[in-house]
């Protein structure tokens, strides 16, 4: 059997992580830019902060977040209204055999980081953490 057909990993392969960085770069700056031909999306600013690929590489997930974080679900609705222009322009200029299908999801993890400096600044916390 052939090592390393499939991987089994705890997290994502090394291929996943390039590919996915890779696109996220190239997605950061083709909005960047204001490349695509939609008013709504070109004048929002948008954040990618991760993208994750599938293990056959064949769906790529982009975690975004306007800047400011108005307008979450506006942003998420017109990227994937475009995806397709978004794709053939990421495709171009990636250079990869296969361009993976784009799905675009709100990034939580500011969220979470807020909420985890909240819980630290509670008096109790502080007080368990000075012990």
């Amino acid at each position: 059997m052939a090592k390393n057909k499939f991987h089994e990993g705890e997290g994502p392969s090394q291929r996943q992580l390039r590919v996915g960085e890779l696109i996220r770069r190239t997605l950061a700056q083709v909005l960047g830019q204001g490349d695509i031909h939609d008013p709504e999306l070109n004048r929002l600013s948008i954040t990618v902060g991760e993208v994750r690929c599938s293990p056959d590489l064949k769906i790529a997930t982009a975690y975004v977040m306007p800047l400011g974080g108005q307008g979450r679900e506006k942003a998420v609705a017109y990227l994937a209204r475009n995806k397709h222009e978004l794709r053939r322009m990421i495709g171009k200029k990636v250079g990869l055999k296969y361009t993976p299908d784009l799905r675009f999801r709100l990034d939580v993890t500011f969220d979470q980081m807020d909420a985890t400096r909240e819980m630290f600044a509670r008096d109790e916390v502080k007080r368990d953490l000075d012990d």
